[in-house]
């Protein structure tokens, strides 16, 4: 079973920037697809970034232009680079694979507030 740990959260004013990281555990990680989600408090878990075994990318409207998605098979990691932060971007991140999800990790509190 693969297991998922996100980081790199924190707060910061609008505007900011923050990157997140996923580490992976399992060797056959690199073969899926993996996405960042988010949750708000009161609100559903949402899709926000993908990234395929192959590197192609997909975002949200509402992220689109603002936040970036890489990762390295190498390291088993998945990356959320986060620009131009805004206050509705406040939520807990977790990264997962959108079509058979594993093990949710504990997530990382992003908040953006001045």
């Amino acid at each position: 079973q693969v297991q998922l740990v996100e980081s790199g959260g924190g707060l910061v004013q609008p505007g900011g920037s923050l990157r997140l990281s996923c580490v992976a555990s399992g060797s056959i990680f690199s073969i899926y697809a993996m996405g960042w989600y988010r949750q708000a408090p009161g609100k559903q878990r949402e899709l926000v970034a993908i990234i395929t075994s192959a590197g192609i990318t997909n975002y949200a409207d509402s992220v689109k232009g603002r936040f970036t998605i890489s990762r390295d098979g190498a390291k088993n990691m998945v990356y959320l680079q986060m620009n131009s932060l805004k206050p509705e971007d406040t939520a807990v991140y977790y990264c997962n694979n959108p079509t058979s999800p594993f093990l949710w990790g504990q997530g990382t509190q992003v908040t953006v507030s001045s």
